[in-house]
């Protein structure tokens, strides 16, 4: 889960993708249609870290263009976020780093896309990060 440690949150209102889940803190980015999906391994271009979750028992799961929530960072901002694979270590602040298949905590062991950076260190499985891959930011393109 990504969770703002800094900078003022900036929230957007974006269509999500029908009959899709998503969890709260999780990145997300556009489908290619005009509409958000959750982020994951392969990702980039990210819209910004949505702020619920919508499962398949809420009323708007199965509409396509029901709007949803979504913190829209810049560069500056900063994010606590869990370390799924791998142990993060104080030598890898200033690491560029990998989403995990679920788009909500980071892979320390990838860095083929890079998309985000490592600012800090909290703990063997908690990292500080500002995230690279913004689609205002920097092209990281979804493979």
């Amino acid at each position: 889960m990504f969770k703002r440690i800094s900078g003022s949150p900036k929230v957007e209102w974006y269509a999500k993708d029908a009959s899709v889940g998503f969890t709260n803190g999780g990145l997300v980015y556009w489908n290619g249609t005009g509409e958000i999906i959750p982020a994951d391994a392969t990702s980039g271009q990210h819209t910004g870290v949505i702020l619920r979750d919508v499962l398949a028992t809420d009323a708007d799961y199965a509409t396509s263009l029901a709007k949803v929530p979504v913190d829209v960072p810049t560069t500056e901002d900063i994010f606590e976020v869990d370390v799924e694979t791998g142990t993060l270590t104080t030598a890898m602040v200033g690491n560029a780093d990998d989403l995990v298949a679920g788009g909500d905590a980071l892979d320390v062991t990838a860095t083929a896309k890079g998309v985000v950076t490592v600012v800090g260190f909290v703990s063997a499985s908690k990292a500080l990060v500002k995230i690279n891959s913004l689609a205002t930011h920097k092209d990281v393109a979804t493979s």
